[in-house]
């Protein structure tokens, strides 16, 4: 079903003159007021997988061309930008530690924990999931409830094209510290990733636990136990050794997440 700002908000997306016009900057607004009450989001996941709203990622754009840069103070800090930090935390059941930043814009769900990380414009995050010491949500990220994003993971922001796929985390994912996850890759539920670990949509994700190699991109299967790993490849100066990322077990599936997750990487010995 088509929402009612679509229409406008895409066509001042493809004629930015439209803008001028009655009612059009206040549907972009509008639009980038449901993805702070969480009323809309960038990406859902439905019976045949993620679907990607295009007209909202057109919308945030949009605000950054009608906003103006201002003076943003919060108590000591202040901030010089054109989209302020987000408000009202308490009612939202949300705890964000100093000097973290919530970009408004975001929408974060109650029982969250954002550490002194930053999560961007058009990202979502889940009900009970935290956001450790310098992670970075980017830009449309989508981070599932019960995930765990260790200190100074980075999820890239995607915003262009518009009607590209943004990261996307699972429910009750794990990743570990300095993990890189870019380019509209998907960490399917309940998957750990150790430390250090970086997935691009190129990157060559690899189940070594059988007799033979099978290999994704773009997507690392749910409740993976994943580490970083190299292949090798011929360059016209030798063959050297390409990042990949390896698959090397699967989370136990008759223990609850937090069990599971810590026999994980007593198992696997995955670092974190």
């Amino acid at each position: 079903m088509t929402h009612p700002l679509e229409q406008l908000v895409s066509a001042a997306y493809r004629d930015r003159a439209l803008l001028e016009r009655p009612g059009v900057q206040e549907a972009v607004k509008q639009a980038v007021a449901g993805l702070d009450d969480g009323s809309l989001r960038v990406a859902e996941r439905g019976p045949e997988g993620w679907t990607v709203h295009v007209w909202l990622k057109e919308a945030i754009l949009l605000f950054f061309v009608i906003s103006e840069m201002k003076v943003w103070e919060a108590g000591p800090l202040e901030f010089h930008d054109k989209v302020p930090p987000k408000t009202d935390l308490a009612r939202a059941g949300v705890r964000l530690v100093p000097p973290g930043v919530i970009r408004y814009g975001a929408h974060v769900e109650p029982g969250a924990v954002v550490m002194p990380a930053y999560v961007n414009i058009g990202a979502r995050v889940g009900a009970g999931s935290m956001v450790d010491t310098w992670a970075t949500v980017g830009s449309c990220a989508q981070v599932g409830k019960g995930v765990h994003l260790s200190g100074g993971v980075g999820l890239g922001g995607v915003l262009e094209p518009p009607a590209a796929r943004p990261v996307i985390v699972e429910d009750g994912a794990f990743l570990g510290s300095r993990a890189i996850v870019v380019e509209g890759v998907v960490v399917e539920e309940e998957a750990v990733l150790a430390a250090n670990v970086v997935l691009t949509s190129s990157t060559r994700i690899i189940d070594v636990t059988g007799p033979e190699p099978r290999e994704w991109r773009g997507r690392v299967p749910a409740r993976s136990v994943v580490i970083p790993g190299s292949v090798p490849r011929q360059f016209p100066a030798g063959t050297f050794g390409v990042p990949c990322a390896l698959i090397i077990g699967q989370r136990t599936a008759s223990t609850d997440r937090k069990t599971s997750l810590n026999q994980a990487l007593r198992d696997f010995a995955v670092p974190v």
